[in-house]
């Protein structure tokens, strides 16, 4: 990983960073707990698979438009376990339902969790990674930034994942017959999307 960029301009800038990574972090492992417990494991399974992960709290920019430009980030997927994300300071985030596009307006005392891809591949699907986009749903949005900070929980790069027996059955074969490890995954997808 590339080390951190710290606004210096900024003089908290760095410790409230860190403190709210660490707050993801420290809830992402108690989601992960839960998440090993619904998927019938221990509750610590993730927590060696979890504990050096490249996990990444990103900031994004959607910067003003005139008019409704429709998608301002196109649907996908996220590549990771999963995303945690502060509710927003303004309305676009929607998420693909029923083949449905379905607005997630929350007030900022919310997190949003988004199951990711390699969530999905580990559960054979049983955990269906959100698809989600965002857009211009309304003037208030026109002519006004949109920030939003996610927080992307990576497993261990070495963690090497296969599907979860329990999630394999007659009527769920196993989609993912061939195990991968994460890191692999990882740069697999981000050359698919361009991003390497």
């Amino acid at each position: 990983m590339f080390e951190n960029i710290v606004a210096e301009e900024v003089p908290e800038f760095k410790n409230t960073i860190t403190e709210l990574f660490d707050a993801f972090d420290s809830f992402g492992q108690q989601l992960m707990q839960a998440t090993a417990i619904y998927l019938g494991l221990e509750s610590d399974y993730f927590k060696s698979h979890i504990n050096e992960g490249n996990s990444v709290l990103r900031t994004i920019h959607y910067p003003p438009v005139d008019e409704d430009i429709g998608e301002r980030s196109g649907a996908h997927g996220d590549i990771n376990l999963i995303t945690l994300l502060i509710g927003g300071n303004k309305p676009g985030l929607e998420i693909l339902v029923d083949d449905n596009w379905h607005p997630i307006d929350t007030p900022q005392s919310t997190v949003v969790c988004n199951v990711g891809d390699m969530l999905e591949r580990f559960t054979n699907n049983r955990l269906p990674s959100v698809l989600h986009r965002v857009t211009t749903p309304s003037d208030a949005v026109k002519g006004s930034s949109r920030y939003s900070i996610p927080f992307f929980l990576h497993p261990n790069p070495d963690w090497f994942i296969e599907t979860l027996p329990s999630c394999i059955d007659d009527e769920h074969p196993d989609l993912y017959p061939e195990g991968i490890m994460a890191d692999d995954f990882l740069q697999q997808r981000l050359y698919e999307i361009k991003l390497l």
